[in-house]
């Protein structure tokens, strides 16, 4: 049986203060991922590295150690609560942008690199966990929507960030820059987060239950075909990610102003995450996002076309930054659907997909960025690719039905007693 959520009494936030909370909580990774980007080419000279698709494991490493440690902050906050899971990662986030900063050796960044995405993956797990605590169904889509599109932000102004410091120090000074922001939100934090995790939802520190739980998520139908189709579509977007100062940056002929237009992207994406926790409540998350699947399916087999006949820097920006906003409609709505069944164990699931989603992304966004050869068609290949395969895992959680408005049969099935 279901068991219906109760809010807890006297939440401390309204939505606005609470959606910028967990907006700045997913913002520390995503800076740590996009502020580097105009300063690869930098850190490829400075430490002298000698094939220049190098300079990518620095994002890449970084997303795949972010996925490996997705495993563990869920299983502790479903034991110790969400709150000194969040303070204990934002710190070491802090300790960790420090040991980034004095780093002397590319094999010692990309080190430190691979520790911090561990930390980071509590800062992508927790917001996921305490929006379960306290909504479901389309309203934790529409808060996630709206979370999504204040969380833009930063990929809107990080690149220019990054580009900014270049211009008036060296590249170390982006991660005391990192530091200092995070600072900052532990602060607020420390004062104003309170403990969402329900008492009589907390379960003991057991292996046996940990993996139990977890495998209760992996099991789970209505949720696999979801979580297992937005890693295949972020596979693509991590890709993207990947190469995408070499190929807007360097190939198209961008430059300098690649960072204005890798963050004039974001702003279009802000704009479709509001649109959409406008939509959502009224069509339902599965009607969404089924459509945009279907429109980014398309879009990218038409834009693979016109890169084997060949396209210009702008075509590229517009029809990429399409097929973004459909990942933008997917993104949030995927996301709710496939925690909905899992109200007691929110923490676990929510660690479990999202160690599932970044592993099995950050690695095939690494392939596809180590396929880099001077055009986009490696990425538009993969977007259609992984599209139709997304596709496939819906069509599995929805029993080969699209756009139904209800859940299927059996959704709640697999709710698991309480554990003391």
């Amino acid at each position: 049986m279901h068991a219906p959520d109760a809010n807890p009494p006297q939440f401390p936030m309204k939505e606005l203060e609470f959606v910028a909370m967990m907006a700045s909580l997913q913002a520390l990774q995503a800076l740590a991922i996009d502020v580097m980007l105009p300063a690869l080419g930098a850190i490829s000279k400075d430490l002298q590295l000698a094939d220049p698709n190098q300079r990518q494991l620095i994002i890449g490493v970084f997303l795949i150690c972010a996925g490996l440690g997705s495993l563990f902050p869920g299983a502790l906050a479903d034991r110790f609560g969400r709150r000194p899971v969040v303070l204990v990662a934002i710190a070491a986030y802090m300790l960790l942008s420090l040991l980034c900063a004095i780093s002397g050796s590319f094999e010692l960044l990309l080190v430190a690199r691979g520790v911090m995405g561990a930390v980071t993956s509590a800062m992508m797990v927790m917001p996921m966990t305490i929006l379960r605590d306290r909504f479901d169904g389309d309203r934790m889509a529409r808060t996630q929507s709206l979370i999504a599109m204040t969380f833009m932000v930063v990929p809107m102004i990080a690149p220019m960030i990054g580009q900014s410091v270049l211009l008036f120090a060296g590249w170390r000074w982006i991660f005391g820059i990192m530091g200092g922001l995070a600072g900052g939100v532990f602060a607020w934090a420390w004062m104003r987060l309170p403990e969402t995790l329900h008492p009589e939802f907390r379960q003991p520190v057991d292996l046996k239950v940990i993996a139990g739980n977890m495998g209760l998520a992996l099991r789970e139908r209505a949720a696999l075909g979801y979580f297992l189709g937005a890693a295949l579509t972020q596979g693509a977007m991590f890709g993207y990610l990947n190469s995408a100062q070499q190929l807007v940056g360097e190939h198209f002929g961008a430059g300098t102003l690649f960072p204005v237009m890798f963050g004039g992207m974001a702003l279009v994406m802000a704009c479709t995450n509001f649109a959409n926790s406008r939509i959502v409540e009224r069509f339902g998350a599965r009607r969404v996002s089924h459509a945009a699947l279907l429109t980014y399916i398309g879009l990218a087999a038409v834009h693979l076309l016109l890169a084997f006949r060949g396209e210009g820097l702008w075509t590229f920006l517009i029809l990429m930054t399409l097929s973004m906003c459909m990942m933008s409609f997917m993104g949030a709505n995927f996301q709710a659907i496939a925690l909905q069944p899992f109200a007691r164990i929110a923490g676990a699931a929510a660690s479990v997909m999202s160690f599932v989603r970044v592993v099995l992304g950050a690695v095939l966004g690494s392939l596809i960025g180590q396929a880099y050869d001077d055009s986009a068609r490696p990425i538009l290949a993969a977007m259609v690719v992984f599209g139709l395969g997304a596709l496939v895992l819906v069509l599995y959680s929805e029993h080969g039905r699209l756009f139904r408005r209800i859940n299927p049969p059996g959704y709640y099935k697999n709710q698991p007693p309480v554990a003391h």
